[in-house]
């Protein structure tokens, strides 16, 4: 999926309210054409109670981005009922997705994590949830390439940080690059918890650029442990990059509405899936 609005995105959250409501009811919509298959657009204007010139306006940046296609009677539509994603959402808008889902998988990550511990953490929305549940554990060293983790583990723990220096992807609110790939071939971690754009049992982990993928593969290279942080509607998606199969993957953290036969695959593919 891509950004809901081409404006500059900032992790900081100094977006003004108006960009942030744009942002919420562009990733509603977006989610809910998912869900339905189809809408119109007098429904959209009575669900958000905005008028038919900002509902057309959402639609046509949605329709840019690959989500949907409109037609004249003011239908719209799905382009692909499991459409290949090949650009990622703005932090901000990420954020406002399986918000309750996003917690409960950081404070089950977090109980995996001990006194000693050397741990990478990726960039992310899922991720970041983990921070507030490792005050208490002590000593921890964290790496990172991310810019929100970083600043929540800098002033809400007493972790010895390492920031992963590289080029800055505002919309991703981190760093990536062939720099923190190179840098990353110094490290050995206890454990890494990864993110994830999509994956899928076929395909495994998939992500929308070759700079993320790359990261990514070098963090697992790095660490003893694996652990995939996935809420469920990134499942049965593919991103239109591997990163790795699910045989590189120990551990997925995910909510409860992963269809019970991919849980089961998983497990035979001998990775342990943590419900929450």
């Amino acid at each position: 999926m891509t950004s809901p609005t081409s404006e500059p995105s900032d992790f900081s959250l100094d977006a003004t309210p108006l960009r942030a409501m744009t942002l919420q009811r562009r990733t509603q919509i977006a989610e809910l054409i998912q869900q339905k298959g189809a809408v119109r657009v007098d429904e959209l204007v009575a669900k958000f109670g905005v008028s038919q010139v900002t509902i057309r306006k959402d639609l046509m940046q949605l329709e840019r981005e690959g989500h949907l296609t409109r037609d004249r009677g003011g239908a719209i539509t799905l382009i692909d009922s499991e459409p290949i994603i090949s650009t990622l959402l703005e932090y901000e808008a990420r954020a406002l997705i399986s918000v309750d889902e996003k917690a409960r998988i950081g404070a089950a990550a977090a109980k995996m994590v001990g006194a000693g511990d050397t741990i990478l953490l990726d960039a992310g929305t899922t991720v970041v949830e983990m921070v507030p549940y490792l005050t208490d554990i002590t000593p921890l060293t964290v790496v990172t390439n991310a810019l929100n983790v970083a600043h929540q583990v800098g002033t809400r723990t007493n972790a010895k940080l390492q920031v992963l220096g590289g080029t800055f992807y505002r919309h991703l609110a981190s760093m990536h690059g062939p720099a923190i790939e190179s840098s990353l071939n110094d490290f050995l971690v206890s454990k890494v918890f990864l993110a994830a754009q999509a994956f899928d049992v076929e395909h495994g982990l998939t992500d929308t650029s070759l700079e993320m993928a790359g990261v990514k593969r070098a963090m697992i290279r790095a660490a003893r442990q694996v652990i995939l942080m996935a809420d469920s509607s990134k499942f049965g998606r593919s991103g239109f990059i591997k990163v790795v199969p699910f045989s590189e993957i120990d551990t997925l953290i995910t909510d409860s509405n992963i269809p019970p036969e991919a849980r089961a695959e998983l497990e035979r593919l001998g990775v342990e899936v943590i419900i929450v």
